[in-house]
């Protein structure tokens, strides 16, 4: 229960991570569904090591969790509601 404006609270601003969201999505007739989505946090200024690391085994990872929804951010402050949003609008 935590909103993606909260979220980003917990984000380094200085090093990559790996998140797993599950969010409320309330689609445009009504439905409501549960998208898991796997954002890559990989922001500007951090180490490139960190960067090459976490960027190399980012793929894997989805693949074995079987993730779809897949996004990625290069500044914490992109990431709000309607970003998100706007993101899982393109999956209907």
């Amino acid at each position: 229960n935590i909103s993606p404006e909260e979220l980003k609270t917990e984000l380094p601003e200085r090093q990559p991570r790996f998140v797993v969201y599950s969010y409320k999505y309330v689609h445009e007739d009504g439905r409501v569904s549960y998208p898991l989505c796997f954002i890559f946090s990989s922001p500007v200024g951090c180490k490139p090591e960190q960067q090459m690391m976490y960027a190399g085994s980012k793929n894997r990872l989805v693949q074995t969790a079987e993730l779809t929804k897949v996004f990625e951010i290069r500044t914490t402050d992109d990431l709000t509601e309607a970003w998100l949003q706007e993101k899982l609008s393109f999956f209907r």
